[in-house]
């Protein structure tokens, strides 16, 4: 098999929904305790999404609109690791294999750092990777921009792919 490995970047946001919508906040597919969860189709997982669009941007294979259109009433209230579980799939059956995985979540609130740990494992577990593999950081914009007024949340992740098996030099 062609020895190469490709890198991918990907990246979400979502605004708060408003906070009698009743939402949880899902990052990273860990429940965040805040008064408000984020607006969108599925359960809004930024984390999770950007990851997606990570992977499949990596393999050249598109991005999440095409696979889970937000037209599509299937996906209304979705987890998002579900997502992240048929992108893995879509790489594995193109030959490709997760190496590792880099995200930084913005946000002013809710302080994040508590829960690094439970989304990095959440992250392992969806992708079937060692934790050591799985990073993520969390970050605030000191008052600047959409994220810095408390208005949603972003995230960039980096994810890292190789052809090949682990453990063969590739």
């Amino acid at each position: 098999m062609e020895d190469e490995s490709r890198v991918g970047m990907g990246f979400d946001a979502h605004q708060f929904a408003p906070e009698d919508a009743g939402r949880p906040l899902m990052l990273a597919g860990v429940a965040i305790p805040h008064t408000q969860g984020l607006a969108g189709h599925s359960d809004a997982d930024v984390a999770l999404h950007a990851l997606v669009d990570a992977l499949l941007g990596a393999a050249a294979l598109g991005d999440i609109g095409a696979y889970f259109p937000s037209s599509d009433e299937r996906w209304r209230g979705a987890a998002s690791g579900a997502f992240v579980t048929a992108a893995a799939q879509a790489l594995a059956g193109d030959g490709w294999r997760i190496v590792n995985v880099d995200a930084t979540i913005v946000a002013e609130r809710p302080r994040l750092s508590p829960h690094v740990a439970a989304m990095r494992v959440s992250i392992a577990g969806l992708l079937g990777l060692p934790v050591e593999r799985i990073s993520v950081k969390s970050k605030t914009t000191d008052g600047m921009g959409f994220t810095g007024r408390a208005e949603g949340i972003a995230c960039c992740v980096v994810a890292m792919i190789a052809r090949g098996e682990p453990g063969d030099g590739r």
